[in-house]
């Protein structure tokens, strides 16, 4: 079958490499892609945020299946568009993906459906978010309602940090996204992505990963958009995956079915490990980044035949083929990254890393000589092991080999779980 993938990063370069593997691909398009992604694919013009370029591109190639990687093509409608069109899409309709364009949103079905999950208000006025920061003291967590690029949360451990992030907010430091602010109570524990794919009520376990979304070390500085991850999450016991299972995900969906906006895809659930069990801290409607690459790295089923049956409604008996061993994918940033970053820098590496690392390209293109950087998060690094430090050895050695100007890059990812061991 024809299948066309929508995106551009390092999520969607890990999603083309396993569909790629299918026996069932007649020919995959990517648009926009990137140039490390046109070598599997072949790369189509077309804004995907838009509904029509996507339905023609559709049209052209005779697409059997489309496959939505980033949320922002979900936000502006097109996985409707499509259906309304009878084209199989994988990805949730807009109603239903305001599980993510909208924080507050999702906090008012997670309470509808009584999910575990942070105490929290919800604000459109600066000054009363300000009274209320000051009311209930730090730490406190400051969200922008909207989509922010993964950027728009602020883990404040002073008063003075939660203030200054409304005020960056009320500058508008990211956009529409910070009109309204959802504020929640703080929450300690060790931080878990469970992925579940979902056609309606019914919903299946994908597996479940950690990342790391500070910028520096030690889970220090500002939010990123992930700086590395692992996978499976060791804290994440398959009684706890069953107890989200019942206490989060199925009662969501039910609310979601019942208000009319019935969820398909696959569900991204941000929890906390607290001591008083998992509560939810965000939906996703799509796969994380990078949490993709490392999931896709494990999952040994025909990710294609997957996806096409899910967009058909058609629900995989679990458990998923996922291997036993370990992955871990760690983020190479560019100078500048989370801000503002220094792009067209030469990459040095080697064309091969052996059979148990995979580069996946987020931000870079090629100039006929050298990959360059292009964005903030550059590469990937995704190692295989048959446990979490041996991935990780893996890791870091390959980026050992790998340099460009001013590259930064976390070098402590699982480090909750190997340090802690």
């Amino acid at each position: 079958m024809n299948v066309l993938l929508l995106g551009s990063g390092g999520r969607e370069h890990a999603l083309a490499w396993k569909i790629a593997q299918s026996s069932k691909l007649s020919k995959l398009f990517v648009m926009p892609g990137s140039d490390a992604m046109s070598e599997i694919g072949q790369q189509v013009k077309g804004d995907i945020n838009n509904p029509q370029d996507v339905a023609n591109c559709s049209k052209e190639h005779n697409i059997d299946l489309v496959v939505i990687g980033p949320e922002a093509p979900l936000a502006h409608g097109v996985s409707d568009h499509l259906r309304d069109l009878g084209v199989h899409v994988f990805g949730p309709s807009q109603a239903a993906a305001q599980l993510e364009t909208s924080k507050a949103f999702m906090k008012d079905i997670a309470q509808q459906a009584q999910a575990p999950t942070a105490a929290f208000s919800v604000f459109d006025d600066y000054q009363q978010a300000r009274d209320y920061i000051r009311q209930q003291g730090a730490p406190i967590v400051v969200k922008a309602d909207g989509l922010a690029a993964g950027k728009g949360v602020v883990v404040a451990m002073t008063e003075t940090e939660a203030l200054d992030a409304v005020d960056d907010m009320a500058k508008g430091a990211h956009g529409d996204a910070g009109k309204k602010l959802v504020i929640e109570e703080f929450m300690q524990g060790d931080e878990v992505s469970l992925f579940v794919l979902c056609h309606g009520t019914q919903a299946v376990a994908f597996g479940s990963a950690q990342d790391h979304k500070q910028i520096f070390e030690g889970d220090l500085g500002p939010n990123t958009g992930g700086m590395g991850s692992y996978a499976p999450a060791p804290m994440f016991t398959k009684e706890l995956e069953q107890q989200v299972m019942e206490t989060i995900v199925h009662p969501t969906l039910k609310v979601m079915m019942d208000r009319g906006t019935p969820y398909e895809g696959v569900l991204f659930c941000g929890l906390m490990l607290t001591q008083d069990g998992p509560k939810l801290v965000e939906f996703n409607a799509r796969f994380g980044d990078p949490e993709a690459q490392t999931l896709m790295r494990l999952y040994q089923g025909d990710l294609l035949d997957l996806l096409y049956n899910l967009a058909q409604g058609n629900m995989p008996a679990p458990p998923l083929m996922l291997s036993k061993s370990h992955a871990m994918t760690v983020v190479m940033a560019a100078a500048g990254y989370p801000g503002d970053v220094e792009k067209g820098m030469p990459i040095h590496m080697p064309e091969d890393f052996g059979d148990h690392v995979v580069v996946f390209h987020a931000g870079t293109n090629f100039d006929g000589h050298h990959f360059r950087t292009q964005g903030g998060r550059v590469l990937n690094v995704t190692a295989t092991g048959d446990d979490l430090q041996t991935a990780r050895d893996r890791a870091y050695d390959a980026i050992s080999q790998i340099h460009w100007e001013g590259v930064q890059y976390r070098r402590d990812i699982g480090h909750r779980v190997l340090d802690r061991k």
